[in-house]
């Protein structure tokens, strides 16, 4: 089998892993060589993946990945796919997924995931701005591709999972194709991935990586899955693969480290199915977004549970969430932080570093991180700034499709400017406030909702929470937070209590003036909550 892929075969302090390391690749890395390829050639009846559906469950060796993208590769050339061509993969969590990817990378064209629960509208933006030459999708979303495809004249190919009019069987087509390739060769700066941005402040911007990038999630996935990976682990996330977060924060981290991973579609989020799933699967290693975690939360956990290692990113947690994890999931909650444009560079590491609940943690190795003020200069610890990526980050971007002026503009010379509001402390660790267009001007404060939410959320009958600003004559702006109550909960005196939380818990002037409360959230498809939303309403 490969060679021990570990960055971090031996444990040092945070200080001395970060002091010693240097990104390394070899110049023609490639993703599909690396996660299916090489464990094909040297284990290929190791088990990769685990298909678990209603109707059975299906493990897919190395060696199989191997033979369906080869032969998938060999259809989609047919098909008129060249090198930088994109190929748009529109599947819920299932095998199909990696394979679509893996044959795509095999002839050095760019993988294009998309969400399933996308409308026409969505998939017509992005499949038209891409110029996707071809689309893999299900017989659920078929129609919809179906619906717009007279108004995409770059898409050349559509295929289905299944038997379907007007599409080519994606199996029927695999199983006749030549098993024999020749990959197209590769350098690890060409386009592997495009993951579009979730558009909450603007039209969705084609985010393009290179090979290269998934390496760069490897710091993370080792420290924050202590240790990983160890004998008996196996990973799962209920985030949706066409996210940067399910797709890099498990499911190809796991395929690289030869770890099996478990894939299973859940139509919506289910609390206790996700906690039977874990349980019988045995699985060790997950990557649960906030959403996902509070849900659980507020279910009753059950015995039997093995999990080793929880991962968490996209909202801020409280260390009453922190706290749950260690006593009813066994396991710390890491937290860690990305972009799209520039994944996993700062994290938690409960195993490595003293935990410090309500802050990111600190950057991990390979990554270069400055909070700076507006006119580009250092900040001191305790001042707010904008938390800043260097370009030598190996999960940086290439750049976004076809649109140079908004590429030039996400950086300040060799910084990325991630529009994020955060400040260091004495020790080192970041704590994330708000997006800088969320942030709550009041009576002169700059006030990030995180804080508050988290505090609100360690009410015992809070299920979610949102703060947000709200015209105020005489303050600019006023707090108010949107709540979610537990089932059975009342609201009666609820708003008065967790007002006073907030001001005892926190500060007067960052309490809420006004508690909503509500029974959903308006989220985007990578299940965080859209400010903008609420403040318009």
């Amino acid at each position: 089998m490969p060679a021990d892929r570990r960055l971090f075969a031996t444990r040092g302090t945070w200080s001395e892993m970060r002091a010693g390391f240097n990104w390394h690749w070899a110049a023609d890395f490639n993703i599909a060589q690396a996660c299916c390829d090489d464990w094909a050639a040297d284990a290929p009846d190791r088990v990769a993946l685990i298909d678990v559906t209603d109707t059975g469950t299906r493990d897919w060796t190395y060696g199989q990945l191997k033979d369906a993208s080869d032969r998938l590769a060999n259809v989609f050339a047919a098909a008129g796919i060249v090198k930088g061509d994109r190929v748009a993969v529109l599947l819920s969590q299932s095998a199909e997924v990696p394979i679509v990817h893996f044959a795509a990378m095999k002839l050095g064209a760019i993988a294009l995931p998309l969400f399933t629960l996308f409308g026409e509208e969505a998939l017509l933006y992005r499949l038209g701005d891409s110029g996707a030459a071809a689309v893999v999708t299900d017989a659920e979303s078929l129609n919809k591709v179906l619906n717009i495809r007279a108004e995409l004249p770059d898409l050349k190919s559509i295929f289905c999972t299944s038997p379907a009019n007007d599409a080519q069987d994606l199996w029927a087509a695999i199983a006749a194709a030549n098993p024999d390739l020749t990959r197209t060769a590769t350098t690890a700066e060409d386009p592997a991935v495009m993951i579009y941005t979730s558009g909450t402040t603007g039209p969705p911007k084609g985010v393009l990586h290179a090979h290269r990038f998934l390496i760069g999630h490897l710091p993370s996935m080792e420290l924050t899955h202590e240790g990983f990976p160890q004998a008996g682990d196996k990973g799962w996330t209920p985030a949706d693969w066409a996210w940067i977060g399910g797709l890099m924060d498990m499911a190809m981290p796991c395929l690289y480290y030869g770890v099996p991973l478990v894939a299973h579609r859940m139509r919506k989020f289910d609390p206790a199915a996700a906690y039977v799933l874990i349980r019988t699967q045995d699985i060790r290693n997950l990557f649960l977004p906030p959403t996902a975690l509070k849900l659980m939360r507020a279910a009753a956990t059950p015995t039997g549970l093995s999990i080793r290692s929880v991962s968490s990113g996209g909202e801020s947690l409280g260390a009453e969430m922190l706290q749950w994890g260690e006593t009813s999931l066994g396991a710390p909650i890491n937290e860690l932080y990305g972009q799209t444009e520039c994944n996993l560079c700062v994290t938690q590491a409960a195993g490595f570093m003293a935990v410090k609940p309500g802050t990111m943690g600190q950057p991990l190795p390979g990554f270069d991180i400055a909070i700076r003020d507006e006119a580009g200069k250092d900040c001191e610890p305790g001042e707010m700034g904008e938390i800043c990526i260097h370009k030598t980050a190996a999960t940086m971007f290439l750049r976004y499709w076809n649109q140079p002026e908004k590429t030039a503009a996400k950086f300040d010379g060799d910084w990325l400017r991630t529009g994020d509001l955060g400040r260091w402390d004495e020790d080192g660790y970041i704590t994330y406030l708000s997006r800088d267009d969320d942030v709550i001007t009041s009576s002169g404060y700059r006030i990030g909702p995180s804080e508050i939410e988290n505090c609100l959320m360690g009410d015992a009958d809070v299920v979610m929470a949102a703060a947000v600003g709200l015209p105020d004559p005489i303050r600019t702006e006023s707090v108010c937070a949107f709540v979610i109550l537990r089932d059975g909960a009342s609201e009666e005196g609820a708003a008065e209590r967790l007002i006073a939380r907030v001001r005892a818990r926190i500060s007067p002037h960052v309490a809420p003036r006004k508690v909503v409360f509500v029974t959903e959230l308006p989220m985007t498809t990578t299940g965080k909550v859209m400010r903008r939303a609420l403040r318009s309403s």
